[in-house]
Parts: C-alpha cells; sequence; structure tokens
C-alpha cells in the first residue's frame, strides 16, 4: 500500500522541518514535515518525514529527490512505513 508520507534518510544536522517542506515542495502539496532529533541534545538524528496532500504528489517527489543534494549531502527518499496501530 502506497502512502502519502515519505522517509528521507541522510540529512545534514543543519536542515530544518522549513528546508524540508521548502525542497519537497517543489514537487507537490506538503501537508507535513518533521526533522527527528535527539531528546537529550535537541540535535537532528539525521533523518525526517515528508507527507503530502495525495500519493500522486508523494511519489513524484519520491521519483524527483531520491539521490539528489540538499545542503551538500545525498538524500535518500522512500515511502515511509506506517506503524501498525496498536
Amino acid at each position: 500500500m502506497e502512502t502519502k508520507k515519505l522517509f528521507v534518510g541522510s540529512l545534514s544536522w543543519n536542515l530544518t522541518w522549513q528546508d524540508l517542506k521548502e525542497a519537497f515542495g517543489q514537487h507537490g502539496e506538503v501537508v507535513y514535515t518533521k526533522v527527528i532529533t535527539d531528546r537529550e541534545t535537541n540535535r537532528s538524528k539525521g533523518f525526517g518525514f515528508v507527507e503530502f496532500a495525495t500519493v500522486e504528489d508523494a511519489a513524484a517527489a519520491k521519483e524527483a529527490m531520491d539521490g539528489s543534494e540538499l545542503d551538500g549531502r545525498a538524500i535518500k527518499v522512500d515511502f515511509a512505513e506506517e506503524k501498525p496501530q496498536m
């Protein structure tokens, strides 16, 4: 099952959720972005998530952004796996 949420890995520690929204927003309507941070240091863990309004936008962004360079690093983009509901 395809999802509207993308996993983005190999992020520069300098990137913010705003940077992700700006970069991925060129490929569709972004409804949510998050850079995962360490609870102790509040420093980026080097990955995040971008959610799109439609599956089509997410697929287009994945195709365009996977392997592209963002803040000097080649990023990895794939469909996020939804956590099973408890």
